[in-house]
């Protein structure tokens, strides 16, 4: 048998302080307090722990009854209120309640919240007891991975619009190089003022058209990083065009102040794009939203002091809150509606400008619109010369060209120019025709497509290489997309001259001779 138990150690704390104690210990909040039944308002708060206080943003010592999680002003959205009251009446119980409140610096907290709800007393008020717990770092961590998902999921897309993209680019290239052509060796002929007028609107259109393409398949597209030197007023003028339809419909002015004569810049160009793009579509939708109309200045200048490139884009819209300048260019950071935003537009472009050895700044004050000011380190000794117009020269007296294109129309278009400029001129369908016709004739000159059926241009060149060295040195590339892919490899590996569908005549002949020598 076993003896009595013996006494509980007498520790000479009173049980009440114990239970304080305990109270205050927990490492969630514990809030008692009550309900009015009648009209859901928050009553008398009997007890809040410190953890809950915290947690509020209340000092540890606050008093209590100033602790009030439930009221209707602690609510973010008031029908979250709502729900979660219809929920508590109704089964007199929640578990793991996810809610949205307010502390008292008006900051918001996600939480969870489990509680009970008792029965009426006699004043019509009933009695709530909830266990209160900071869920905001987990949510925030939860937020970021359905934006990583989505990001996934939009890189996927993009990759499927890019093979799209250049399919399309390569079949409208062809009919707009050979319109391009035709339009203006027609025009360098005596005709009449309204043909003329006709002529310079194909032209005209046809350009548009051209860069239109060009412009999908920059941002469509992923490159690898190349840089090169690059004058920033052409970049921020290509871009703007990029958005000229958007700002037109929308009622948003674009203010064009790029100094003369800058610098150029040792850049990617696309990566610079695409911060400008990211500015740019940032400052229309906070004018848009604010005013529903608004003037985006955009604005260069060199800073000898810093040796550095600037650019500046300025709108009108509400500006950027002192508290949000800190965060603005942090990931994920956004202060639009739930699925408007990423927040990974100005995390990416400060990322791009710190690795061009760039500063990217904000400057704000709410109400008043917001500066974003860029800077680029200058390349060194790369100040841009007006350009001047370069004569078309001459063709070689008895220069022999083998166009090599598989679109019939734009082959004789082609053809049919380098005739007009001197060129003796053959042509043929395909990679396999061209090596045969080479094997028969010597030719001074190859104006070849990349993309063509049986033999393409890349294994034309590998096989003409081998069989004619020389000839191989003389090879001119045409093509409609080269952009992060295997064509600007093989451009870049081989060192062959190229040009860009759709291009002008006087582009044409002048590489034409450049690439003869």
């Amino acid at each position: 048998m076993t003896g009595p138990r013996p006494p509980a150690p007498q520790t000479g704390v009173p049980p009440t302080a114990l239970l304080d104690r305990l109270f205050d210990s927990i490492r969630a909040g514990v809030y008692l307090g009550y309900l009015n039944d009648q009209d859901g308002s928050a009553g008398v708060t009997e007890g809040a722990n410190r953890h809950l206080k915290l947690m509020l943003g209340f000092d540890f010592d606050a008093d209590a009854a100033d602790v009030r999680p439930f009221a209707d002003d602690r609510f973010v959205d008031p029908r979250a209120r709502s729900a979660f009251l219809t929920q508590l009446r109704r089964d007199g119980a929640v578990s793991d309640y996810l809610l949205r409140l307010r502390r008292s610096d008006d900051s918001s907290i996600w939480v969870e919240v489990t509680a009970t709800l008792h029965a009426v007393d006699n004043d019509g008020s009933r009695q709530l007891d909830a266990i209160v717990r900071d869920v905001s770092e987990r949510r925030k961590l939860e937020d970021q991975g359905r934006d990583l998902s989505q990001q996934l999921g939009q890189a996927e897309k993009m990759a499927a619009l890019g093979q799209t993209v250049s399919g399309v680019a390569h079949e409208l290239n062809n009919p707009l190089a050979t319109i391009l052509t035709w339009a203006e060796r027609l025009a360098a002929r005596p005709v009449d003022a309204d043909t003329r007028r006709g002529l310079e609107t194909i032209l005209g259109e046809s350009e548009r058209a051209a860069k239109i393409v060009r412009n999908l398949l920059t941002f469509a597209r992923k490159r690898n990083t190349t840089r090169a030197q690059v004058d920033l007023n052409a970049i921020v003028r290509e871009t703007l065009a990029l958005r000229a339809y958007e700002q037109r419909i929308s009622n948003v002015t674009i203010v064009d102040a790029l100094a003369r004569g800058l610098p150029q810049l040792f850049a990617d160009p696309h990566q610079v794009k695409q911060v400008l793009l990211n500015l740019v579509i940032n400052a229309e939708q906070a004018m848009l939203a604010a005013h529903g109309r608004g003037t985006l200045v955009a604005r260069t200048w060199y800073d000898s002091t810093e040796d550095a490139v600037m650019l500046e884009l300025n709108d009108d819209g509400p500006g950027v809150p002192e508290e949000v300048q800190t965060k603005i260019f942090d990931p994920f950071f956004t202060t639009k509606a739930v699925g408007k935003g990423t927040g990974l537009g100005l995390a990416v472009a400060y990322a791009l400008v710190e690795e061009h050895g760039g500063r990217i700044t904000v400057e704000s004050a709410s109400g008043a619109g917001a500066s974003f000011v860029v800077s680029f380190p200058a390349a060194t000794g790369m100040r841009p010369t007006r350009p001047s117009a370069v004569p078309v020269p001459p063709a070689a007296t008895g220069s022999s060209v083998l166009v090599v294109e598989d679109e019939p129309a734009l082959a004789s278009a082609v053809a049919d120019a380098l005739t007009d400029a001197g060129y003796r001129v053959d042509r043929a369908g395909d990679g396999e025709e061209a090596l045969e016709r080479i094997a028969g004739k010597v030719y001074d000159l190859v104006v070849c497509d990349l993309k063509m059926p049986r033999l393409d241009g890349p294994s034309f060149y590998r096989i003409l290489s081998k069989r004619k060295p020389a000839l191989a040195r003389h090879v001119l590339f045409v093509t409609g997309d080269v952009a992060g892919t295997e064509a600007e490899r093989f451009l870049l590996e081989s060192g062959c001259r190229w040009l860009l569908k759709p291009f002008r005549l006087n582009d044409l002949l002048r590489v034409a001779s450049d690439v003869l020598g």
